[in-house]
């Protein structure tokens, strides 16, 4: 039997087979190779499930505790006027402003102070302008120092100037805000 033989061999025994009994043999085999395709799914698909069993048999977590609701907008008002300064105490809060000054090593010139009255808000701006003289790293620390110890102030403005490249010191200018509640008149407020 050589290798150019075997095609026409094949082809004799085909002509001898039944085609109907060649399809139900195709059929069978094609049968048996799906279902062995189908072992590792079926498998897959086993594990899924078993999973999905183990995962409905655990209890449910606890339920969060409910968050406390939004404050309303009078609380938040509330909250607002609790911050602000007393204006009654703004010659003690500028004291600490200069005594911060001090401890910093800044030389602090006149400055202009400014209240502006707000009926509607009914709140008091005093604002001030302070003109430092210093070191740069100095003034940056004076200014966070000022508003870690008056938490009701803002920072307004900053402006630097150095006169020379290889001077030490810088002269520069605070504009601070303190935000106080319109319970009684701040110094220097016209009414």
């Amino acid at each position: 039997m050589t290798l150019a033989t075997l095609p026409l061999r094949a082809r004799l025994l085909l002509a001898r087979v039944n085609p109907l009994v060649a399809l139900v043999v195709a059929l069978i085999v094609a049968g048996a190779a799906v279902q062995v395709a189908l072992v590792p799914a079926r498998a897959r698909l086993d594990a899924d499930y078993e999973a999905a069993r183990r995962l409905a048999r655990t209890p449910l977590p606890p339920r969060p505790a409910p968050s406390a609701p939004p404050p309303s907008s009078d609380q938040n008002l509330a909250q607002f006027y609790a911050t602000l300064g007393d204006a009654r105490s703004v010659e003690r809060q500028l004291k600490a402003v200069f005594a911060l000054a001090a401890r910093h090593g800044l030389t602090l010139e006149q400055g202009e102070y400014r209240t502006t009255v707000d009926r509607n808000a009914k709140l008091v701006a005093y604002q001030i302008n302070l003109p430092v003289k210093g070191n740069y790293g100095a003034i940056w620390q004076f200014a966070m120092d000022v508003l870690r110890a008056v938490p009701h102030a803002s920072l307004d403005d900053v402006a630097f100037r150095r006169d020379a490249i290889g001077e030490a010191g810088v002269d520069a200018r605070l504009r601070l805000t303190f935000y106080l509640a319109e319970r009684s008149a701040a110094p220097g407020e016209a009414r």
